[in-house]
């Protein structure tokens, strides 16, 4: 018998088929979320929810037919009968989670910002539409926006590592920003509402990371040397090579810590001549051909410093209300939809990271579908995911002063040794 695991996010969403009996993964796919026309983040679909009904049924029917196209396409390229599908389980953030099954969502987008329940949920695929006899399982929602992909992120890590009772820190980079630190049995979890720059969801040529995203840009020798997904023509850049150009265009001068691009006249190199007017607003070509022209704008960078500031004020929050001190961090867990490896020095340089954090650092590639798919291969009816869900602790950042003044601290690039 067979398995779907899925992370349903903002901005993307990813996919596994997997055989149950062993754990194997048969295929699996990605694509970016069609609720993207109702709104960036999980803020502007809350609030169309609540101002029309109508709203909240067409995105919770676009999303089911997304999911469902995406069933079929596993099935097909596993050459897997739909009907062998036993089981599917779904994480998202709570929005995701309250839109997909059509629940009220005015408790979750205005205080006291809770979820309609907090325990997981078990339906038949028929209740979504779907045709299937296939047992559904959604994560739970410990919080309002502290969902079942924070549960399946913990959940993957800490089925598939020693139990210790060291702290860790683990961040989710996606539009939704989930942070959680554990020490012991304690497990503190928050979300800072980062958009989705990380995931390529708002820059001007932002893309999903399928075959033609540019995965990779290094300027070497004052020259720029990028690579794609499956080695085609540059169609866009993926989140991780945005956050890779910045640090680049850090270190080389082109971008102030206060993340103004200089203009051309300014630069002494010759990436001067990258450097061009868009719009009223500097911007770096990153590959120009006779078809199109993929550029960093300055307005690119701002939406990568307000996410990156949302996190890292939220980690702060955390270490505050934790009482725990970052030197003591045995690691530090990065996970995210946003295309390929995130160095740690990267994100010191854009100021995610400290020295403590980038010390204990490692990557887990798509850390919520892991979890997801580790639950549902073990058998147990999810029972061990709820018992994790209890021991959440969720720290709102909403209206919290704290926050809010992190948040302009941290607005700025750090500055480098260049």
């Amino acid at each position: 018998m067979f398995a779907i695991a899925f992370d349903l996010g903002t901005t993307t969403i990813a996919a596994s088929l997997l055989e149950l009996h062993s754990g194997k993964q048969l295929s699996k796919t990605g694509a970016m979320n069609p609720q993207r026309a109702f709104g960036a983040d999980v803020v502007s679909r809350l609030q169309l929810s609540v101002e029309a009904e109508e709203k909240l049924f067409s995105m919770g029917k676009m999303i089911r037919d997304e999911l469902w196209r995406i069933i079929l396409e596993l099935c097909k390229t596993a050459a897997i009968p739909t009907s062998s599908i036993k089981n599917i389980a779904i994480a998202g953030n709570p929005a995701m989670q309250h839109i997909l099954l059509g629940l009220p969502v005015k408790r979750l987008a205005f205080p006291p910002y809770r979820p309609h329940h907090t325990e997981g949920t078990e339906l038949q695929a028929k209740e979504l539409g779907w045709e299937s006899h296939a047992a559904i399982y959604i994560f739970p929602m410990p919080g309002g926006f502290v969902g079942g992909d924070t549960v399946a992120f913990l959940y993957g890590e800490m089925h598939n590592a020693p139990a210790t009772t060291s702290p860790a820190l683990y961040l989710d980079m996606g539009t939704n920003g989930e942070i959680a630190l554990t020490a012991g049995n304690a497990i503190w979890a928050t979300s800072a509402a980062a958009g989705p720059a990380f995931e390529g969801g708002n820059l001007s040529c932002g893309m999903v990371a399928l075959s033609g995203a540019i995965n990779s840009v290094i300027v070497e020798n004052e020259k720029l040397k990028t690579t794609t997904i499956g080695g085609s023509t540059p169609l866009g850049i993926c989140g991780s090579a945005a956050i890779q150009i910045i640090d680049q265009l850090l270190h080389n001068g082109i971008i102030e810590p206060s993340g103004r691009m200089l203009d051309s006249h300014e630069i002494s190199s010759n990436l001067a001549n990258r450097v061009i007017q868009q719009n009223g607003e500097n911007a770096f070509v990153l590959y120009r051909d006779a078809n199109r022209q993929l550029l960093l704008t300055q307005n690119d960078i701002r939406q990568v410093q307000l996410a990156k500031s949302a996190l890292r004020a939220g980690i702060e929050v955390l270490f505050e209300r934790s009482c725990i001190r970052r030197e003591v961090l045995s690691a530090t867990v990065l996970t995210g939809s946003f295309g390929a490896y995130l160095k740690p020095a990267w994100l010191k340089s854009i100021g995610i990271f400290d020295d403590a954090m980038v010390q204990t650092s490692h990557f887990t590639p798509e850390g919520a579908l892991t979890g997801v798919e580790a639950a549902i291969c073990r058998d147990d009816n999810f029972a061990s995911v709820e018992i994790l869900s209890k021991r959440l602790k969720v720290v709102p950042l909403s209206g919290t002063p704290n926050f809010e003044k992190l948040f302009i601290d941290h607005i700025n690039f750090p500055i480098l040794n260049i």
